[in-house]
């Protein structure tokens, strides 16, 4: 395997765990990437927009199926939380999903719709059309330094 296939792999996985309650810096190594030159602009911009967009993915799945347990004692998150969090989704509607590549509430946001039942292709439509979004402007402004 040559590194730039390693590159883009590792750039997927952090993409994907960004997006999931596990910790990334998936920005930072798009930037990385594209300062590098390890592959075609548009291949990491993509890579990362998709390994993001399945992270959110998992997300939706976990508030979608297992919303069910909410009530059980081991479940993480109290029921008056949830309540309060899908009461404000549902204020905003599916369109907030424009907004799940924020740093604070992105994943939760995620989540949520899958509680709220939202569809999952809508969700995918919207979650990926903000998350590439974000990736499109990290682009810009690491190819944009004098260094490059």
């Amino acid at each position: 395997m040559t590194n730039d296939f390693l590159a883009v792999a590792a750039l997927f996985w952090s993409a994907f765990l960004a997006a999931t309650i596990l910790p990334g810096a998936s920005e930072v190594l798009l930037a990385v990437t594209l300062i590098e030159r390890t592959a075609d602009p548009w291949l990491l911009i993509g890579v990362a927009t998709l390994g993001n967009t399945l992270g959110s993915l998992v997300n939706w799945m976990l508030g979608r199926f297992l919303i069910g347990f909410k009530d059980r004692r081991w479940f993480p998150v109290p029921s008056d939380r949830i309540d309060r969090f899908s009461k404000t989704f549902n204020r905003y509607g599916s369109w907030s999903l424009l907004f799940a590549w924020a740093p604070i509430g992105g994943d939760a946001l995620t989540v949520v719709a899958g509680i709220a039942r939202v569809g999952v292709i809508p969700f995918l439509v919207l979650v990926g059309v903000g998350k590439l979004f974000r990736y499109l402007v990290v682009a810009a402004g690491a190819l944009s330094w004098p260094w490059i």
